[in-house]
């Protein structure tokens, strides 16, 4: 490809991803296809001859996006968003003309020290203190992948990743049962042990961790000759909204010195509103914050930030130094490839600069208050309505219900009232389990949904909940 056919084809690219978002309303949110559809339709050898862009392009249209579900479709209310505001997209059209590999401050300059100015933003934006310093990792999950190992090197006295664990104590990590699945993986990962990763009881409205009884695991942990190493706080789970009394977590880790991890990948965006702070009262005692810009603030996947108190205790556990990475003549610079497990790095500053530049907070807080008040709004509406009950109540933009009906198993009509709602295609929601017992979810949160889109989802949910039962 020559640069006149590099600048028509990134300008039909350009011009279909506008008339792809402009038309979304006209799609069913996910799919009608079978497994196994799309992959049959592409030819099970590659090419030995260059083919036309012309050819390619139109199998992309006609054989993948027919197998896409789409998550800037105004009607996604499942999972969490994964938004990509258009001018995040344009700053990705950037970061991807330029390819630049971000590893080092050498490697480019600019692309670290934007990081460091944009996690200062997001510090200011969500109320954190000063003293809070930060990194832009690609999710949630290798976010808390390094706290985890963080919170092992501490209480190893930093000889896990030179000894490896083999004679070392039995570490031992506290969560509840409603942090997000990531946490397990990060405790697989880490060496620490699934059965090492204790979940302590929850109660009250939020599901928040009991912290009495987070205590008295510890203390008998201890009597046990084990070796307690840190807890994972979570505002905002994934299931329901479980959300921990934060402050009573941090006295609790300050009581018997240990590592606290704060897993707010989701709610942690609503946290621009000074309204919502009081999800998280007592934030500032963590170690460690994880909250997701790509989620509901609107910047193009992948961009988590991880805000540190102890920056120097991360690159302790993460930092490898071999000459051909070092920067001559240059000390004290921040190279983020020493904050993060992978060596390769992403532009990800970019679109968040331009995003918060674009919308400014003002704007990002009008949306996310928006969800909250839409989403509240559609629970009180399903309450009233007959055979209906909210099973958990609204956590910002989260809530879950159940239908009821007669002569069915619950958890089953749960499921076919689910399934039937997505094949409906106008919204797309997700299941879940509370007390053991299947619920729906909904969440508001895509970045240009509007309260008419919400609308639509009463009025869906209650056509297939009434199909069912006739």
């Amino acid at each position: 490809m020559d640069n006149e056919e590099f600048r028509d084809w990134s300008r039909r690219a350009a011009d279909w991803g506008v008339d792809y978002r402009a038309g979304l309303r006209d799609r069913p949110v996910r799919p009608a296809i079978a497994p196994g559809e799309i992959f049959r339709s592409i030819e099970a050898s590659p090419p030995e001859m260059p083919e036309p862009m012309e050819k390619i392009f139109a199998d992309f249209e006609a054989k993948i996006l027919p197998g896409m579900t789409h998550w800037q479709h105004p009607r996604f209310f499942a999972y969490f968003p994964a938004n990509a505001a258009p001018v995040s997209v344009v700053a990705e059209y950037l970061v991807s003309a330029m390819a630049a590999q971000c590893m080092l401050w050498q490697t480019s300059p600019a692309a670290t020290e934007l990081e460091m100015r944009i996690v200062d933003w997001m510090r200011q934006a969500l109320g954190l203190p000063e003293g809070f310093s930060g990194v832009i990792q690609d999710s949630a999950s290798s976010a808390t992948l390094a706290a985890v190992l963080t919170m092992r090197e501490r209480a190893l006295d930093w000889q896990g990743n030179r000894q490896g664990l083999a004679g070392q104590g039995k570490l031992r990590v506290y969560s509840s049962d409603h942090v997000h699945t990531s946490i397990d993986r990060a405790i697989w990962v880490s060496g620490i042990g699934e059965e090492n990763l204790i979940r302590i009881p929850v109660a009250g409205r939020f599901r928040a961790m009991d912290t009495a009884a987070l205590e008295a695991a510890i203390v008998a942990d201890r009597e046990a000759g084990l070796l307690p190493t840190g807890i994972i706080a979570c505002v905002g789970g994934t299931s329901t909204g479980g959300t921990d009394d934060i402050a009573a977590v941090v006295a609790a880790a300050k009581r018997h010195g240990l590592y606290l991890h704060v897993d707010a990948a989701w709610a942690g965006s609503a946290m621009i509103c000074p309204e919502y702070r009081r999800f998280w009262t007592g934030v500032e005692g963590a170690d460690s914050i994880v909250f997701n810009p790509h989620k509901w603030l609107g910047a193009q996947f992948d961009c988590s930030i991880q805000f540190v108190r102890q920056p120097e205790d991360l690159v302790r556990t993460l930092a490898i130094k071999p000459d051909y990475l070092k920067t001559r003549g240059h000390d004290g610079i921040i190279n983020y490839s020493e904050w993060s497990v992978p060596l390769g790095r992403r532009f990800r500053a970019l679109k968040l600069w331009f995003l918060l530049r674009a919308h400014g907070l003002d704007g990002l807080r009008t949306m996310i208050r928006n969800h909250v008040a839409w989403s509240e709004g559609l629970a009180v509406r399903l309450a009233k309505e007959v055979d209906f009950e909210i099973v958990s109540e609204p956590m910002l933009s989260l809530f879950s219900f159940r239908h009821r009906a007669s002569g069915t198993d619950p958890d089953e009509h749960n499921l076919r009232l689910v399934d039937a709602i997505n094949t409906d295609g106008r919204i797309y929601l997700t299941q879940t389990r509370v007390d053991g017992r299947v619920a729906i979810r909904f969440q508001a949160g895509q970045f240009e949904s509007t309260a008419a889109d919400v609308d639509a989802a009463f009025n869906v949910i209650c056509e297939c909940a009434r199909s069912l039962t006739a």
